[in-house]
């Protein structure tokens, strides 16, 4: 039987998907059944290099964070939060094995589809298809907006759109992985929060 804490947790993820369009209501039941829970703890992968992605994914509550090792360096990518879906895009459209990992930073709940059932509800339904690509076209608008940001704007500058976009994070992650992301060294962002006043 489902507590009141994960029927709040569906009911934010039925709420999530229809952001990007409109589904009808018995379309919508079927579809949410597809979704498991589980709940990987601060450090798990869900998703590790090597690895078939088989599975597209929702955060009810917690942060992961996505990254690849790139001599023998942790390069993050991006950080999923509350109410967001995510996966190694990449290699769950083209059906490749990942080259990237995805971990928990805390104790994280995460409701997860298998491909074969989403595909199958796609195929069979035109409002859910358009669900998929609109949050996939987001996913993909997103990484390049972030590497355009990388090319684009000075560190101090990339520093603080973080620090007002997402303030949260700064709570939430480890400041050497919050660098990372942000193409910094954990010296150089120390740096930055020096000559800003931060602690």
């Amino acid at each position: 039987m489902e507590t009141t804490v994960e029927i709040k947790h569906l009911q934010n993820l039925r709420n999530k998907i229809l952001s990007y369009t409109e589904v009808d209501e018995d379309l919508l039941d079927q579809e949410l059944q597809f979704y498991k829970k589980i709940d990987p703890k601060k450090g798990d992968l869900p998703i590790s290099a090597g690895q078939l992605v088989k599975h597209f994914y929702y955060v009810a509550k917690g942060c992961i964070y996505y990254y690849k090792i790139e001599e023998g360096e942790t390069k993050v990518l991006e950080f999923y939060t509350d109410d967001v879906f995510f996966t190694d895009l990449s290699a769950y459209v083209k059906n490749t094995v990942s080259k990237h990992y995805l971990s928990a930073t805390e104790n994280t709940i995460v409701y997860a589809v298998n491909k074969s059932d989403a595909e199958r509800s796609f195929d069979e339904s035109h409002q859910l298809e358009r669900f998929r690509r609109l949050s996939m076209q987001e996913a993909f608008i997103k990484s390049f907006n972030r590497i355009e940001r990388l090319n684009s704007l000075t560190n101090e500058k990339r520093y603080l759109r973080l620090l007002q976009k997402r303030p949260n994070i700064f709570q939430r992650v480890p400041q050497y992985l919050i660098a990372s992301y942000l193409g910094l060294t954990p010296v150089g962002i120390s740096k930055i929060r020096k000559r800003l006043g931060k602690t």
